[in-house]
């Protein structure tokens, strides 16, 4: 009998998080949702015996050590960590609030950090880190600067970690969404989405769906690990992709 994995997917209570943990649970592995929402407690409940739903602050790294603590208790290791979890607040940088800018490296990208530290003494050979970066992350857009920041820096921690790790026989890879409709982008206007989706080389929005179909496979792979994955519609192909 083949042994199920564990998921630890944070973000987990809407978008693309939930749609990862519903596909994982689908293909009879277990998962842990993590979310500072009391809402994962209810999607936890609704995907059934093999989920767990936690409330946990990626950016309170106690917060997020006692959510690690809770799945070790009750499955004992973790196999595959998706770093999804994220905040959006724009504004040019004249306008930019410094808490704001500080909310949102706190988030999307310590966050990361204090969940990969945390789970990193469960984590063993064959096991696999996906961060969830952004386009913008790699082409500048007005207005953006905390949130490209913050996913470029993930790009960069994603990179220093596949080294450090791949001895260790972990992998650690970026999947990097286009445009897609989710809760955070229902905050942007009818006419600044159809502009964006405008510039889509395939030109239409993202599903939640197809992103999480890429990261439960990155996450699978075995010899991937340093890699970028743009799940774009084409759109990093369209500006030129950076090394």
């Amino acid at each position: 009998m083949v042994e199920k994995k564990v998921w630890l997917v944070t973000g987990a209570s809407r978008g693309i998080g939930l749609e990862v943990a519903r596909r994982v649970v689908a293909a009879g592995d277990r998962v842990a949702l993590l979310s500072r929402g009391e809402a994962v407690l209810a999607v936890a409940d609704e995907l059934g015996e093999n989920a767990i739903g936690l409330q946990a602050d990626v950016s309170d790294r106690e917060s997020v050590q006692a959510a690690v603590d809770k799945v070790l208790e009750c499955w004992g290791r973790i196999d595959s960590i998706v770093n999804n979890a994220g905040v959006h607040r724009g504004g040019k940088v004249e306008r930019l609030k410094l808490e704001d800018w500080h909310a949102v490296l706190d988030t999307n990208l310590t966050g990361a950090l204090n969940v990969i530290s945390a789970s990193r003494s469960s984590l063993s050979e064959g096991s696999s880190i996906v961060n969830v970066g952004a386009v913008v992350g790699f082409r500048g857009f007005p207005g953006d600067s905390a949130y490209a920041a913050s996913k470029a820096g993930l790009a960069g921690l994603t990179r220093a970690l596949a080294i450090e790790l791949a001895g260790k026989g972990i992998t650690v890879n970026l999947v990097i969404p286009g445009l897609v409709r989710t809760e955070m982008t229902e905050a942007l206007s009818e006419r600044a989405l159809v502009s964006m989706r405008n510039i889509v080389p395939l030109g239409r929005y993202g599903e939640a769906q197809e992103i999480a179909e890429v990261i439960e496979w990155v996450a699978r792979s075995r010899y991937m690990t340093g890699a970028f994955v743009p799940v774009d519609g084409g759109l990093l192909s369209s500006f030129g992709m950076p090394q």
